[in-house]
């Protein structure tokens, strides 16, 4: 699932609001649980052609589950910001 804006920044990444990353990133819950889990975190890093995907999604959800459950839900998605810049080739707007 590719990432689809119309906008890159001048470091080459692409641009999109947090409600466009949390669709995007919601294409990657295969179980359809509403949760992102460390195996569907890792398919968006590879996807965003990320490597050491395993070890970066265990990182991700560890530094943002805020209930300590293991997934990433709806409430930590906007947690996932600073991550997302870091290791999926993405820079979020707040608008």
């Amino acid at each position: 699932m590719a990432i689809k804006t119309r906008y890159y920044s001048v470091d080459g990444k692409r641009v999109m609001t947090v409600d466009e990353f949390t669709s995007w990133l919601k294409g990657f819950d295969e179980d359809n649980d509403g949760r992102i889990s460390k195996d569907e975190l890792a398919d968006a890093i590879r996807v965003s052609g990320g490597w050491f995907a395993n070890r970066k999604s265990k990182q991700g959800v560890q530094s943002v589950d805020a209930n300590g459950n293991g997934f990433i839900d709806d409430s930590e998605i906007k947690n996932l910001v600073q991550f997302a810049e870091q290791h999926l080739n993405v820079r979020i707007l707040f608008l």
